[in-house]
């Protein structure tokens, strides 16, 4: 794995305050009959790590008022495949929310295998298929910050290195220590997403109804030692 010098230097300066680092993430949506959907995220950074970032980039010779830029994020999304519009707003300088309007969910970001939807008149499904392949075709459609933020904590589908979940956290306890290795193995995201109908079966998670409920596993998300695919019938 190579490292320039200055992402070395800021990964350095990060050993000294990541351990308190904190970031929580949640997926609030409804997916229409015609693949259309609706979707609200909200993700936020913890305080130390917000002073962190900041204190960097003036070190730099910048001013980082804003440590998530929701105008990036809304100008990255915007136009890419699948998407009618993408508003974002700071809630606070590590904090944003917004609304992804989505026109066909099929080819929502990358498109290819990333989501497949079917909808008969008997009902239909949906299926998420994250691996190796397509997460990196992902990452390029939204804010190169959340490409910073995972080089920072070593992530394999941002560096490009095909590692076994023992061995990255192997690595991030090497580089930092077993607190960080050990908050990032039980982070999870939270996703609830409403369909056309109710739902009949469901892998990957829950469902209550017509709503589906599933927690993602941050770890395997950032290794992709697997494919995580996630299904739901209506």
């Amino acid at each position: 794995m190579k490292i320039s010098f200055k992402k070395w230097v800021f990964l350095s300066v990060c050993s000294i305050f990541i351990p308190f680092f904190s970031c929580t993430a949640r997926i609030d949506g409804a997916l229409a009959a015609n693949g259309s959907a609706d979707i609200t995220v909200n993700i936020s950074l913890g305080q130390r790590i917000t002073s962190l970032i900041r204190s960097f980039s003036e070190a730099g010779g910048m001013q980082a008022e804003r440590i998530i830029d929701s105008a990036s994020i809304a100008k990255s999304m915007t136009g890419s495949p699948g998407i009618s519009s993408a508003i974002f707003r700071n809630t606070s300088a590590s904090a944003v929310e917004g609304r992804i309007v989505i026109s066909r969910v099929s080819e929502f970001l990358s498109g290819g295998d990333f989501i497949i939807f079917e909808q008969k008149n008997s009902g239909g499904r949906c299926v998420i298929n994250l691996n190796r392949e397509n997460v990196p075709a992902i990452l390029g459609s939204l804010s190169p910050d959340i490409t910073d933020y995972l080089t920072a904590i070593l992530a394999p589908i941002a560096i490009g290195d095909e590692m076994t979940k023992t061995e990255y956290l192997d690595l991030v306890a090497s580089f930092y220590n077993r607190t960080v290795s050990d908050e990032i193995a039980s982070s999870k995201i939270r996703a609830s997403i409403e369909f056309p109908a109710n739902v009949t079966a469901v892998k990957g998670g829950t469902s209550s109804g017509r709503r589906a409920v599933f927690e993602i596993s941050v770890l395997d998300l950032l290794v992709l030692e697997t494919p995580l695919v996630y299904e739901v019938i209506w």
